[in-house]
């Protein structure tokens, strides 16, 4: 490693769900200090350009490249940031970064690299909804891209035979619209038409909307790329809000959910 690299350091952070008031004051920090902010396109244009810093966007497909950008740019004495959407560790750039690092250069192992925690879509769509997540779930990335839609339908039958609740991310892409009504298909049949299903679509920004229904009235079309899905396990309960609450009309017709932390027959 150069002398140039005196200096130079890697932080791979995660933005929240869209709402700037939920990016972290680490993250901010970051972000303040960076010469270099590297990431998907549409990610990277919710950083605001600055004198001094440099924006590096790319294509989706390109996270084991664009971690290799990062990693160069930080070998070399910049300050990088890499930017994700929510968290960076769940399904995101803070594992195609270490991905890159183990396959790459020797000399990166000696970088300054650090990963900044963010709010995860996952977590910002269960408190919007009141606590569907409150006991024990699981979360499931439903895009076959990276894995076959074999493995996707095996972890579905065992999480719903462990009767967690489960959360979803990339449910229906335009591409491959089929794998999203087969994931359906294997709860209804899996845990039945009665259990609960919600749809929260690009949640912390404008475009914010929710929708509880069940397995049975659930239809593709209600997801795309932007939706989180949650699907309860047998205990995740709702509970309808009265007319007179102070929220927006929109949340006052959202019932609450939620996944009570203790189950029937435990000890207490």
């Amino acid at each position: 490693m150069s002398d140039e690299a005196v200096g130079g350091w890697l932080k791979v952070v995660g933005l929240g769900p869209g709402d700037d008031a939920l990016i972290t004051p680490e993250v901010s920090a970051a972000l303040a200090e960076a010469t270099d902010v590297v990431g998907y396109v549409p990610y990277v244009e919710r950083v605001a350009p600055r004198p001094g810093l440099t924006r590096h966007g790319s294509d989706n497909r390109e996270e084991i490249r664009r971690a290799e950008q990062a990693l160069q740019l930080a070998a070399t004495g910049h300050r990088v940031v890499v930017v994700s959407s929510g968290d960076p560790g769940v399904f995101a750039m803070a594992a195609a970064l270490f991905e890159a690092l183990e396959a790459g250069e020797p000399a990166w192992r000696s970088l300054d690299i650090q990963v900044l925690p963010g709010i995860s879509a996952m977590l910002a769509a269960s408190a919007r909804l009141g606590a569907p997540l409150g006991h024990d779930f699981c979360c499931i990335n439903l895009s076959d891209n990276l894995k076959p839609w074999a493995l996707i339908e095996k972890r579905l039958r065992l999480a719903a035979e462990a009767d967690f609740a489960m959360a979803f991310y990339n449910p229906r892409s335009r591409a491959r619209p089929e794998g999203f009504e087969h994931t359906l298909e294997v709860l209804r049949e899996a845990c039945g038409p009665q259990r609960l299903i919600v749809f929260a679509r690009a949640v912390a920004t404008p475009e914010e909307t929710l929708r509880v229904t069940t397995l049975g009235e659930a239809q593709p079309e209600m997801a795309d790329m932007r939706t989180l899905v949650i699907v309860g396990s047998s205990q995740t309960r709702l509970i309808q809000r009265h007319a007179e609450s102070a929220e927006s009309a929109e949340r006052q017709s959202t019932p609450w959910v939620y996944t009570p932390r203790s189950v029937s027959g435990a000890d207490a």
